[in-house]
């Protein structure tokens, strides 16, 4: 039997951690694009005292996160998966609630993502063990540094609400 490229690629990787790895990566992806969704409504949406400070932050959580979101889609690739990002899709795959539209001051915008990043990491630390027990160490480290900037970017935001 004449073996694919991608089967040689994935040598050493169990199918059942390819699969687990895959969807991992796409509960994942949902999330972090519904997250990168809520962020620039803020960000479009935020008014107060600081303005500026708190709309570039959130420009800079969105960069963060789109860089994140690639780097799981194409992993997926990698795995022979289909990485699954349509609108429709992720709203009805997040596990994160819906983003309130009706916020404009800035602390209330900081609050609402603060929970939905909480959330999100507690959901890729579960992944990060997830993949790891399947086999995947490479699946894992991306979630370990997906954790690692979500991580920073809430410091950040939390450190607007300090009095």
């Amino acid at each position: 039997m004449k073996e694919t490229i991608m089967a040689v690629a994935l040598k050493g990787l169990s199918d059942n951690a390819r699969k687990t790895s895959i969807s991992e990566l796409n509960g994942r992806l949902a999330d972090s694009i519904a997250l990168a969704l809520a962020v620039k409504q803020a960000h479009w949406n935020v008014k107060g005292r600081n303005f500026i400070a708190v709309h570039e932050l959130f420009d800079t959580v969105h960069t963060n996160l789109r860089e994140q979101i690639d780097v799981m889609a194409e992993r997926v690739q990698q795995l022979d998966g289909v990485a699954i990002g349509t609108a429709e899709k992720v709203s009805g795959a997040t596990t994160l609630p819906e983003y309130p539209t009706g916020l404009t001051r800035a602390e209330d915008h900081i609050r609402a993502l603060c929970d939905r990043f909480r959330d999100h990491g507690e959901r890729l630390r579960i992944a990060i063990d997830a993949t790891d027990e399947a086999g995947d160490a490479d699946t894992a480290d991306i979630f370990t540094a997906a954790s690692r900037s979500l991580d920073k970017d809430l410091w950040f935001m939390e450190s607007h609400l300090e009095e």
